[in-house]
């Protein structure tokens, strides 16, 4: 328990990052006119190939991944800073965030030479966008009992399954695919691999999923006898597991784990000064700025393990556990704050957007692994279980 609260002492950027910050700032101010809050909002999941490429042609695509494949060499430092800025302004991010976070680094990592010679340069350009197959219908946050198949033939693999809640992947060219290559879902974390799927490919069926919003990031995606090249395999055939855990400690402790709402707060507390009701409410707005600052730390002493090249699995499940829990707060307690006085005057675009987080915050503690699940492995990583 000692090491694992050990990790989350104070924590800073390097000061060689504000001078990145600045260029990241002036960028947007320059070439990312906001619309209303509540489309800001939406922003990393805001698809917008556009701005992606946008941001690709400064090498703000695949920052960390090396020069000689399109890359800008940048530590994880310097992501943090361009994710925490761009998620603060609300900018559309949806397209390449998965290439970037995830998918690219573990190409990089785990990848043949073909692999990052293929794909990287791609995803550093804005011209491949990736998805995550990882959930199932009834197997949610359990990866381990996944039952897509790969199946070993002459040409290849033929893979046949499904997978649910796949971001964006009607908008995507490339998933990569957490499959059983061996055994039986009773195997569990046994016989599990990573498979690049080219979404293009037949058999391949993506159905879009609805939400209250009215929105549709989320999808069903089918695999009916999808044939795969030999080289669509990442890493070694059985690594799955090991290889899926290391990109989740991408996942669950960036800057995105903590500003889902970000929007919302701003614009509450700019319509509270506007109004002159910021007083009312200032331990409300004191209490959430001190966990944002909290949160904000202990991201960064996670990120600080990264580059240090660790994976710190229990820290990153920690941290997304807690920043969810704080993401869906805050349009919680605006809400209610709006309700305790209803005789005020409600800028119509503040309510839209405490409208859209109340119905799309449920999900916060979904994706990236259920808040059951990453509790089970704090547990285990505290030696309580």
């Amino acid at each position: 328990m000692s090491q694992l609260l050990s990790a989350f002492r104070y924590a800073a950027l390097p000061q060689a990052t504000q001078a990145f910050r600045r260029e990241v700032r002036a960028f947007l101010r320059e070439s990312f006119e906001p619309p209303s809050p509540q489309v800001r909002a939406r922003s990393w999941m805001g698809f917008d190939a556009q701005f992606s490429r946008k941001l690709a042609a400064r090498g703000w695509v695949g920052v960390t991944l090396p020069r000689e494949y399109g890359g800008a060499s940048m530590d994880a430092f310097s992501r943090f800073v361009l994710v925490e800025e761009l998620l603060a302004a609300g900018a559309p991010v949806a397209a390449h965030w998965i290439a970037d976070r995830q998918s690219g680094p573990l190409i990089n990592k785990f990848g043949t030479d073909a692999q990052r010679r293929f794909y990287l340069p791609k995803i550093c350009a804005g011209a491949a966008f990736f998805c995550i197959g990882m959930s199932e219908p009834n197997s949610g946050s359990d990866l381990a009992s996944v039952g897509t198949r790969a199946t070993r033939v002459e040409a290849g693999w033929r893979l046949n399954g499904r997978k649910i809640w796949t971001t964006n992947a009607h908008h995507c060219q490339y998933m990569i695919a957490l499959v059983r290559s061996s055994g039986e879902p009773a195997d569990r974390q046994k016989g599990l691999s990573q498979v690049i799927v080219d979404l293009t490919l037949p058999g391949v069926t993506v159905r879009p999923i609805r939400d209250l919003a009215g929105d549709a990031h989320f999808n069903e995606v089918f695999f009916d006898d999808v044939p795969l090249a030999d080289d669509a395999l990442i890493g070694r055939e059985g690594d799955g597991w090991a290889q899926v855990n290391a990109e989740l400690a991408f996942e669950r402790s960036g800057p995105e784990r903590i500003y889902s709402s970000i929007v919302l707060l701003e614009h509450w507390i700019a319509c509270m000064r506007r109004g002159g009701q910021g007083g009312q409410h200032a331990e409300t707005i004191g209490r959430l700025a001190t966990h944002l600052a909290t949160l904000r730390n202990m991201s960064i002493a996670v990120t600080t393990k990264l580059v240090a090249g660790e994976s710190p699995i229990v820290e990153a499940a920690l941290v997304k556990d807690i920043g969810t829990t704080f993401e869906q707060e805050i349009p919680t307690l605006v809400a209610a704050a709006i309700a305790a006085d209803p005789a005020a005057d409600v800028e119509a675009d503040l309510l839209a957007t405490v409208f859209y987080l109340a119905q799309v915050a449920p999900t916060f503690s979904l994706r990236g692994g259920t808040r059951e699940i990453l509790r089970g492995m704090i547990a285990r990583g505290l030696g309580l279980r």
